[in-house]
């Protein structure tokens, strides 16, 4: 395939946002964690609990602000590389962008000062409530970027202003409640804290092995255990509600995951495996099991889910459809307030399908003008790449179902096993560290690749929503980017491993003050059971 414009400008934005990406699900995770944590210290009053939240917390900072680094550039890019994308629907994609910045971003900052730096001015309540506020900031954060990234995905409460050439917003709670935006944010932060509980695993079992921090760890294990198996747990019920969702939001995206190219009899089956051919139209070898992708895609034994090749055939009639809205527009745009009023009419008839006559303007100037066998090509263009997809799912969905017998091994192990760990599994826990990060990563790419042809879903074709850039800027932009954005994944991974390796910071006072509290048990006390009340090592 040929590299051009709109070809560049995607792989800029994919490596940006995904390298952001690398950030935001560990920041999602470890606030939570690390409010629980003190919230623990609070009820507690145990030394061990706020060493545990300080020596957490520090790796959530160096982890956030790379992360925020790293997000802002993003923004930038809707102008500069997708500025016919901002000016079509900035009316409506630039409303959550803005309030993120202005409710969630400011107030996560805010707190994040004061959770550093407020140790000795707050109150242990206070501080605690702080900290609360900061992983309700990163999590609103979450939500507002989901709303807008949910809208591309399922276009509701806008529509199509012939006057203006742009999309407007007609119902702000429609964009809000969108279901496809709600089943992307609970999905996404689910993903985040099982991401946050496997680091926290792994490091803390690292410990374990080198016999260092060992009450830090051992307690550590146990939240992360019991947070990450409901998370792990809720990624797989959520991702279900998000196939139910994708099945009449996103139908060519849900058959091209399962690589189904015909429609067949209800209830569908799922394959487990196979070899999509996107030429022969066929997935070979395929193994299959019978109902599940029905009850899945449906809630039901009795709905259809359409396969790849009818929904190509629907595509092209859509373009057709389009067409004649198309035709439309351009008398209103002539004409203006001259336009007959049945050339309106005609135009809100078949204006939900103006996005389809749009996918002709990459063969032809005049999308009137285009032959059958164009239109033909356009239809088959709503198919994104099958192989890729199918495999990304199934590896992300495998890797989902790892993790929930990660945690529960754990969390049996901290639960009715007195902490004890074979080293076997301590070496699992540091080895799988990398594990979520892969299936956050391919849980993006399913979700933004089997959008194509399209930047907003049946709106806007991602072939005419680029800047007019050249293509010498965006290869140099790009090669500033990556390496940019390698030196900052090199100083995240440097200085985590600087802060692991140095291990928690020990507060002398504190632990001084609660032995005193607690001398006669400690004298009493054998010092021996996976909670012992001795404060740190």
């Amino acid at each position: 395939m040929e590299i051009g414009l709109v070809e560049l400008s995607r792989l800029q934005f994919a490596m940006t946002a995904m390298y952001h990406f690398l950030f935001v699900p560990l920041t999602l995770g470890l606030s939570i964690l690390v409010a629980i944590m003190e919230t623990v210290y609070v009820m507690t009053n145990r030394p061990i609990w706020r060493q545990m939240t300080k020596f957490w917390g520090t790796l959530f900072g160096i982890n956030f602000v790379l992360g925020v680094a790293t997000g802002i550039t993003m923004e930038f890019q809707f102008g500069m590389n997708w500025s016919y994308y901002s000016h079509y629907v900035g009316d409506i994609f630039g409303a959550p962008l803005a309030i993120e910045g202005l409710m969630a971003f400011f107030l996560e900052a805010t707190f994040v000062g004061l959770f550093f730096f407020g140790w000795d001015k707050l109150t242990k309540v206070q501080h605690a409530v702080v900290a609360w506020l900061v992983a309700i900031g990163s999590n609103f954060s979450a939500l507002w970027i989901l709303i807008a990234n949910g809208w591309m995905q399922n276009p509701v409460g806008a529509e199509f202003n012939p006057d203006t050439m742009r999309m407007e917003m007609t119902s702000f709670f429609e964009v809000l409640f969108n279901e496809v935006a709600q089943a992307k944010f609970v999905h996404t932060v689910s993903a985040g804290y099982v991401t946050a509980s496997i680091f926290v695993l792994g490091v803390s079992a690292l410990y374990l092995l080198q016999d260092r921090h060992k009450d830090l760890a051992r307690r550590s294990i146990a939240v992360a255990s019991a947070f990450g198996l409901a998370a792990a747990l809720s990624v797989v019920v959520l991702g279900d509600e998000s196939g139910y969702s994708a099945s009449h939001t996103q139908k060519m995206k849900l058959a091209a995951i399962e690589g189904m190219w015909e429609t067949h009899e209800a209830p569908a089956q799922f394959t487990l495996v196979g070899f999509p051919d996107q030429e022969a139209r066929e997935t070979h070898y395929a193994v299959e099991i019978p109902w599940v992708m029905g009850l899945i895609g449906t809630r039901s034994l009795t709905e259809e889910i359409p396969g790849i090749n009818d929904l190509v055939a629907e595509s092209e009639l859509r373009i057709r459809d389009g067409l004649i809205a198309y035709d439309a527009l351009m008398t209103i745009r002539d004409q203006r307030e001259a336009t007959p009023q049945e050339v309106r009419t005609t135009f809100e008839e078949h204006s939900d399908n103006l996005g389809y006559a749009l996918l002709l303007k990459q063969y032809v100037d005049d999308p009137r003008e285009a032959t059958d066998a164009q239109i033909s090509q356009a239809a088959d263009d709503t198919v994104p790449g099958v192989a890729p997809l199918f495999w990304a799912f199934r590896l992300m969905v495998g890797l989902g179902f790892s993790f929930i017998a990660v945690m529960a091994y754990f969390f049996w192990r901290a639960s009715f096993r007195q902490m004890q760990f074979p080293r076997w599994s301590l070496y699992a826990a540091v080895a799988i560290i990398p594990t979520p990060w892969i299936a956050a990563e391919l849980g993006w790419f399913v979700a933004e690749f089997g959008r194509q042809p399209w930047t907003v879903d049946g709106v806007l074709p991602t072939a005419l929503s680029a800047s007019h850039l050249s293509i010498a800027d965006l290869v140099i932009t790009l090669a500033g980017f990556v390496t940019f954005y390698s030196i900052l994944f090199v100083i995240e991974m440097s200085l985590m491993v600087k802060y692991i390796r140095k291990g928690p910071y020990l507060d002398v006072a504190e632990t001084d003050a609660w032995l005193k509290r607690h001398e006669h048990r400690l004298r009493t006390h054998d010092g021996k059971g996976p909670f012992s009340e001795t404060p740190a090592e």
